[in-house]
């Protein structure tokens, strides 16, 4: 079954949750453990990923790890068309929608294109829209950010998104945002669009995560509490509160 088959099936029935790992902050022993016991805990899919330090090297090995243990798809969430892997079973083939670049709206795509056609990677189309406060994927991404307060805004993109003929809309706060993705701001881009909604960026407990399912996520992305051992029983509390 193709990923994006797999996303819609699920979605008929339930909420989604991905956890993100980025392969420059553990080695790929780690990374695998960490999605094995994601997995356990209920979590969807992986995806892999970061802002910098990403390589196709670490990229490769991290997902060939992760592999190894779990069957659960492995998405790419990309950094650049130079950090790609034909290991995994996916990408997110995206447009960073308020991107001020042509590079991170459709020039890396360009250059990533022929190369994850001939690897054989699954692309599943994907708007991806920053708020507020950005963080350092809103900086490396040179984007206008969407004011915290202009959900109408998000919601424009989002439909934009949609309109463009793109399979999934993502709002991304950030990782390491102070503060997810305000509950008015999803519920106006749920209301707005039909194609399935992930936020992702701040959402550090089983509240927040409830929040955003209940204003109309249909997938929820945590990534920073997912790469401290430490903290794996707040990820369980997550994985449960979107599931419930």
């Amino acid at each position: 079954m193709k990923v994006m088959d797999f996303i819609e099936k699920t979605l008929k029935n339930n909420k989604m949750h991905m956890t993100l790992l980025d392969p420059d902050k553990q080695e790929p022993e780690k990374a695998a453990a960490l999605a094995e016991k994601a997995v356990e805990y209920g979590s969807d899919a992986i995806m892999i990923g970061g802002s910098t330090g990403v390589t196709s090297k670490n990229m490769d090995a991290t997902i060939r790890a992760i592999k190894s243990r779990i069957e659960k798809p492995v998405i790419i969430f990309p950094t650049s068309a130079g950090a790609l892997s034909p290991s995994a079973d996916a990408i997110y083939f995206m447009s960073l929608m308020n991107s001020k670049s042509p590079v991170f709206l459709v020039r890396q795509q360009m250059i990533g294109a022929p190369i994850i056609k001939n690897m054989g990677i699954e692309p599943i189309p994907m708007g991806y829209i920053v708020i507020e406060p950005g963080m350092k994927v809103g900086e490396i991404g040179m984007a206008d950010v969407i004011p915290r307060t202009k959900p109408e805004l998000a919601a424009a993109y989002a439909i934009a998104a949609e309109m463009f003929g793109l399979r999934l809309v993502y709002l991304e706060a950030g990782s390491g945002a102070p503060e997810p993705v305000p509950s008015e701001m999803i519920k106006a881009v749920h209301e707005s669009v039909n194609i399935p909604l992930i936020v992702g960026g701040g959402i550090r407990d089983a509240e927040s995560a409830r929040i955003a399912v209940n204003a109309g996520a249909d997938i929820v992305v945590t990534g920073t509490v997912a790469e401290d051992h430490k903290k794996l029983y707040v990820l369980r509390d997550i994985i449960k509160a979107v599931k419930s």
